[in-house]
């Protein structure tokens, strides 16, 4: 007799097994989140604190860096002073670095509040997070640029690394605000968004973070763009209110950091979503590498040659002339590493029963130590579900292990499209692995 709940179940269960790949990869890892004013006022910031709960629950180390633009304009006006700012930065001068001190007190101990509550029925119940905030930011002042005076506004001279790293450790979420200290006791405005490139930048984080007004980089299609590499593709006049997150993630990438988000934080869940999923939620910004994964063209086929003929000597792949590699070139995927074709897949659709062929899956010798397989794996993967492919196949004599390992499950030749079971060559004798795609 069937479960009740089984359908109900299911989809559930489904989900949570494929997340588990990204929790083992997120544990101990360092993400830097930063955010403004703005987001701690809207109504879903209390959700997105519950998501960050889940992330520390997880293991994950994390590091809050906010802003208070919108409660400081705010403390402004109900004093009649006039916000003044010059080349895209706040001039704070002594009556609005009370307002600044004042806004910004208000918003750490508002997400302090919110990370220690710990209601029953409630994603925090039993939580017990230990926020942990302080002077771990040196400041110097901004100075006098072009005759204006910047007073007290100033940028990033020093992150006291240690000390964060040393909360870290006792698992404490670090909450950093937009005020800096110097040596000499003097309180400064900085940019939050400096402030979380320095900070990620110094703790060589894994991850940094911006929760934005939109839900990630527009691209010139109007359509969001799911990853992007800064300099190269081409965006749309609409990003222009988080050009400042855009350029704070864009220099830490060249600090070191691994990986950036752009993730919008209206949106209910898209914090996990970005992080636990495969298409992700928001815009991923990646450090402009010679190494590339892209479709392959006519100019690749010397580099397919080259890369495939050890393999079909050995009888591991099948022989494909260069006629062939011609005709079918559009069908590879290649990783490209300066101008070297280092790894090849490709992808054949037979669309009208959903099914799709992955074949030539080849890694060059050299470069067998950095995942590239799996990296194609999960592009041709990708590329599949966009045409409405339900289940990936592939024919295969010494590469078994390999992709069972990866999901597939023995099948039989029966399962395959009748034009390819009339294709299939007896005397290799391949053994037929399918994968659903979820």
């Amino acid at each position: 007799m069937e479960n009740p709940g089984s359908k109900e179940v299911k989809p559930f269960v489904n989900w949570f097994r494929n997340t588990s790949p990204y929790i083992n990869a997120h544990r101990d890892r360092t993400f830097v989140i930063g955010f403004g004013g703005e987001a701690v006022a809207h109504p879903n910031f209390r959700n997105v604190i519950h998501d960050i709960a889940l992330l520390n629950s997880l293991g994950i180390r994390l590091v809050l860096v906010h802003g208070a633009r919108q409660q400081i304009n705010e403390r402004l006006a109900l004093r009649n002073i006039t916000p003044q700012f010059h080349a895209g930065l706040r001039v704070t001068d002594e009556e609005t670095l009370t307002c600044v001190q004042d806004a910004a007190g208000a918003v750490r101990i508002q997400i302090e509040a919110l990370l220690s509550m710990g209601v029953a029925n409630s994603p925090m119940h039993g939580a017990q997070i230990r926020a942990a905030s302080g002077n771990f930011v040196v400041a110097q002042p901004i100075g006098i640029i072009d005759g204006v005076d910047y007073c007290h506004t100033g940028n990033v001279r020093k992150v006291e690394t240690d000390a964060i790293v040393k909360q870290l450790n006792d698992r404490a979420v670090i909450v950093i605000s937009h005020l800096g200290y110097s040596p000499t006791g003097e309180v400064f405005n900085l940019s939050a968004e400096e402030v979380a490139k320095e900070v990620a930048i110094s703790l060589n984080a894994d991850k940094l973070i911006f929760l934005t007004e939109q839900e990630g980089l527009i691209g010139k299609d109007g359509k969001l763009s799911r990853e992007h590499i800064p300099g190269i593709s081409e965006l749309s006049e609409q990003n222009e209110q988080i050009t400042p997150h855009l350029n704070a993630a864009t220099s830490a990438l060249k600090g070191g950091v691994k990986r950036c988000h752009l993730i919008g934080f209206q949106q209910d869940g898209a914090l996990l979503q970005e992080l636990f999923t495969r298409d992700g939620q928001g815009t991923l910004l990646s450090a402009n590498s010679y190494e590339s994964i892209r479709t392959a063209d006519i100019d690749d086929i010397g580099g397919l040659l080259e890369l495939l003929e050890p393999l079909e000597k050995k009888g591991i792949l099948v022989r494909r002339s260069r006629e062939m590699l011609e005709t079918e070139i559009e069908q590879f995927t290649v990783i490209d590493r300066d101008g070297m074709i280092v790894a090849c897949a490709a992808l054949y659709p037979f669309i009208d029963q959903k099914l799709g062929e992955l074949a030539c899956v080849a890694v060059h010798p050299d470069y067998r130590e950095g995942d590239r397989g799996d990296t194609l794996l999960q592009h041709l993967e990708k590329r599949a579900r966009h045409l409405g492919i339900k289940r990936l196949f592939v024919l295969t004599t010494q590469t078994a292990h390999w992709f069972a390992e990866r999901g597939f499950k023995a099948s039989s030749i029966k399962e395959l499209p009748k034009e390819k079971q009339s294709l299939y060559n007896y005397q290799r004798n391949s053994k037929v692995f399918i994968k659903p795609l979820s």
